[in-house]
């Protein structure tokens, strides 16, 4: 695995198996991947630099929309994915509006989750 080769990915979801998971699937990737239980978490600790954040849409507190929605200057430069089991088309099309880059239903398909994330990444940079 590549040292720091593919990219950053902020991973938000409030169920750790779903984070703890997606670590592992990424890093054999060779992204460098940091896990947030929370929004709120995320938008307390990012320090910038070029990554992605894959961000859960259903949480307690503030939807992934939401958050979005409320932090677009901290997200100016970050490429958001969203993620969720169940996902209405008002929602998809409000996310869309606020600037999310693309979607994946739960459970995420790997192939294509990599092909976006490098996707991009390399628009990023």
């Amino acid at each position: 695995m590549a040292e720091n080769a593919a990219g950053r990915i902020h991973v938000v979801d409030d169920d750790e198996s779903v984070r703890h998971s997606l670590k592992f699937l990424l890093r054999l990737y060779g992204f460098e991947v940091d896990l947030h239980a929370s929004c709120q978490d995320f938008a307390a600790t990012y320090d910038g630099g070029r990554s992605c954040l894959l961000l859960d849409q259903h949480m307690p507190g503030m939807t992934g929309v939401e958050f979005v929605e409320g932090h677009r200057a901290l997200l100016r430069d970050v490429p958001v994915l969203m993620m969720s089991a169940n996902m209405e088309p008002e929602t998809r099309d409000r996310a869309a509006r606020a600037g999310v880059a693309c979607f994946f239903d739960k459970p995420v398909d790997t192939g294509r989750l990599v092909d976006e994330l490098h996707r991009l990444l390399a628009t990023a940079a």
